[in-house]
């Protein structure tokens, strides 16, 4: 049954990329799949921290995320790092092209999730950050942190 209330579930998060990136542009894209990657994504077994995504105008690659090999498939598993086709409109993937050619950008999965007992990818047009603006990101973390203690303490 199909309410207004959809469950997400997120399988994997990209905290690197927020890090070493300033993220612009967000897109859902779907995946292409085997039997096994389907499986192993729904155990959770996933790993974002060292992909990205390839475009060459037409279509689009998520390559270097890892699906850890399903146990129970032995012999008709998969290639835990192949490359994966992403599912986007050609006017989506034309954008995306633009971006990296003309701008430098790069393009970076931030999360994986199942919608609708599909498995999505949430991508994000990124660019990336010098060492003073990791700095200044972890300084201000560290500031809130301490207010948040400060404020905690006062309370009690």
């Amino acid at each position: 049954m199909k309410g207004a209330f959809e469950a997400v579930k997120t399988v994997a998060t990209n905290r690197k990329a927020a890090h070493d990136y300033f993220l612009e542009d967000r897109l859902e894209a779907g995946l292409v799949l085997q039997g096994s990657e389907i499986k192993s994504i729904r155990a959770g077994q996933v790993s974002l921290k060292e992909a990205y995504v390839r475009t060459d105008g037409r279509q689009a690659w998520l390559v270097n995320a890892h699906i850890a090999p399903y146990d129970p498939a032995s012999r008709e598993n998969h290639d835990p790092l192949r490359e994966r086709k992403l599912l986007l409109h050609g006017k989506e993937i034309a954008k995306l092209f633009e971006h990296v050619r003309q701008r430098g950008n790069t393009i970076v999965p931030t999360r994986m999730y199942i919608k609708q007992g599909r498995a999505k990818v949430e991508i994000a047009v990124a660019r990336g950050k010098h060492l003073h603006d990791k700095r200044q990101d972890l300084a201000r973390r560290d500031a809130e942190r301490e207010m948040q203690r400060a404020l905690g303490r006062r309370r009690s």
